[in-house]
């Protein structure tokens, strides 16, 4: 046997690629335009491929899969990226919304916004009259101020602290509900106290003073005055200058004691005064006169009757009394042509 023979052949196609690289070459393009009519023969139908423009008797390769380019990729990355971006647009919208509605919902209900008092806003003021806010704002002012001109409040005027004022204040109406400390208080209309008042130091009082319920006072009570339709003392009456009873002057009516063209008068008070007596002819015992009190007794007071003179002391005189009137009386005839007075004070 031929050695020749046994050896395999080497396929025509595998001996002209070792043999011939150009015919290599050709043949890898030859494929590449298999592959391109292949896919133009999808849209166009079938297309016939020459056979003999390949090199060999090797049957035609299955078509490679498409090459991805890089735009490809970069697009699909993008639309990723993209995806997540409107997907957190629309979750900063809804929570836009919420709050736009949350705010709206507050503001409508009356809560009171605040804001802050800027260095430019300042300047303004400084400068010129201008407008911070409105009524549904609250101007916070967290340094010291001081206003060289006059404050007007429209509104109330709350403080949360102490006040501490140099000068004087002017009030048209203060109401205190807490405890206050004044050092000097000039009232010059008028004061109304509510509650207790409880003052350590003295009271000077210009005008009247007039207090409707009772009155308690642990000291000494200075005063050029005192009116009072009632008062009472519990304790004693200690009076280191005159008694002076006032009020309107009583009337009187004359007695037989007087006689025939006899007079009498009388000045003072209820409380206290003096009866002038001058006697007449042809006197005879009774009563010189009767006083009539201005303003009557609630019942029968006392009265005491002092004699003025060395005639009235000889008389032999006594005192008739009731609420609403006394008589000052002799028990016998008096001189004629006398004249005499009697002193009178008179007690409930």
């Amino acid at each position: 046997m031929d050695p020749d023979a046994q050896q395999p052949t080497p396929e025509p196609s595998e001996a002209t690629a070792l043999e011939n690289p150009d015919a290599s070459a050709e043949s890898l393009e030859t494929l590449e335009t298999v592959e391109t009519s292949a896919s133009a023969s999808s849209n166009s139908g079938p297309t016939i491929v020459d056979a003999t423009k390949s090199s060999g008797d090797s049957q035609p390769s299955a078509p490679a899969p498409k090459p991805v380019h890089g735009l490809k990729k970069l697009m699909r990355v993008l639309n990723i990226y993209l995806l997540l971006f409107v997907f957190i647009l629309v979750i900063a919208g809804v929570i836009i919304g919420v709050a736009y509605f949350q705010s709206k919902k507050q503001s409508s209900s009356g809560v009171v916004q605040s804001q802050n008092l800027s260095q430019k806003t300042l300047e303004q003021l400084a400068s010129s009259d201008a407008q911070v806010g409105d009524a549904k704002q609250v101007l916070n002012v967290q340094s010291n101020a001081i206003f060289a001109g006059k404050v007007l409040v429209r509104d109330s005027l709350e403080v949360a602290g102490s006040i501490q004022v140099g000068g004087t204040v002017t009030l048209t109406n203060l109401n205190v509900t807490g405890a206050t400390n004044f050092e000097q208080t000039q009232v010059s209309k008028n004061l109304s106290v509510g509650g207790d008042a409880a003052i350590q130091g003295s009271v000077t009082v210009q005008r009247s003073l007039q207090v409707n319920g009772g009155g308690t006072f642990n000291g000494p009570v200075a005063a050029p005055q005192i009116t009072t339709s009632v008062f009472q003392l519990n304790g004693d009456l200690t009076l280191t200058h005159h008694i002076i009873a006032g009020g309107p002057s009583p009337s009187r009516s004359n007695g037989p004691a007087l006689g025939s063209g006899g007079s009498s008068s009388v000045s003072g008070s209820d409380t206290s005064g003096t009866l002038n007596v001058n006697t007449g002819g042809g006197t005879g015992n009774g009563c010189f006169a009767t006083i009539s009190f201005a303003q009557r007794y609630n019942g029968t007071p006392h009265v005491i009757v002092t004699p003025v003179g060395a005639d009235a002391g000889a008389l032999d005189y006594y005192v008739t009394r009731t609420s609403s009137s006394f008589s000052i009386c002799d028990a016998s005839a008096p001189p004629s042509g006398v004249s005499f007075s009697f002193d009178y004070f008179v007690v409930d």
